[in-house]
């Protein structure tokens, strides 16, 4: 696959999730769609949405409940498109969020492969591919980014770092859509900062592109450790995105 081919498969699953056109994202207009759910958004995603901005750079395409089309229009056509996702023009839409009980909750932003850096790196300790039978006993707290408890049925593909028998990183993938897997990664705290993390993201990258799959890779803006292990694993930065929820989500999200 070329960078093209995996932008445009990321964009039309970004059209699924949003419920508009992949060519939305392409224009220089925002775009404001109707919410809507379908059985082939990524699994995680809690559909319909009250309100999500996604934006690949040229646009904000907003996906909202009908009752804040019209905020939401006016928030993203005020403001430059990156002052939209930073404070303190958030507080703007936050402010007209309050009387719906709502706030800003979730702000990302997403990696994809560039193909022309994408390598497979190697650290100090042996590694293996794992498939979801040799994993299976590794769904503990050290290992909650890999792999996801609630979901462990779209756990498919993991890549282990190992000490002898001991399992000291591990990056696991998640099929959350037909066409892309995502990428999460863990390493024990005492063998962190000898570039497992890379190794491990790196390799399993690239076994998922073996399978003509897109990995993408997540974290939130002010994770700096998680961004950089991004960026040394070949990944690079290709869309943002702000949700929306109740503020009873997010109070029990802060207990």
């Amino acid at each position: 696959m070329t960078n093209r081919d995996i932008l445009n498969i990321a964009m039309n699953q970004s059209a699924v999730d949003s419920n508009c056109s992949a060519d939305d994202f392409k224009s220089f207009e925002n775009k404001v769609v109707i919410s809507k759910e379908n059985p082939n958004a990524r699994k995680y995603l809690e559909l319909p949405f009250y309100c999500d901005l996604t934006s690949y750079g040229n646009n904000i395409v907003a996906s909202v409940s009908a009752k804040l089309s019209k905020i939401v229009e006016d928030y993203i056509n005020k403001y430059p498109i990156e002052h939209c996702f930073e404070t303190p023009n958030l507080h703007v839409l936050i402010e007209k969020l309050k009387p719906y009980d709502m706030s800003v909750c979730f702000m990302a932003e997403y990696f994809l492969p560039n193909m022309n850096v994408i390598k497979r790196l190697e650290c100090q300790y042996k590694t293996r591919v794992l498939e979801p039978l040799d994993f299976q006993n590794f769904y503990l707290p050290q290992w909650n980014n890999a792999l996801c408890e609630k979901r462990k049925h779209l756990d498919q593909l993991a890549v282990g770092a190992f000490d002898k028998e001991k399992l000291v990183g591990l990056a696991g993938c998640s099929a959350d859509c037909d066409s892309m897997w995502q990428i999460g990664v863990d390493v024990l705290p005492e063998y962190r900062k000898q570039g497992i993390a890379s190794c491990l993201t790196s390799n399993l990258a690239m076994e998922s592109l073996s399978r003509e799959l897109v990995p993408f890779y997540c974290c939130a803006w002010s994770n700096i450790k998680s961004a950089k292990n991004a960026i040394k694993s070949g990944l690079r930065p290709a869309w943002i995105q702000a949700t929306v929820k109740s503020n009873a989500f997010i109070s029990n999200m802060n207990k």
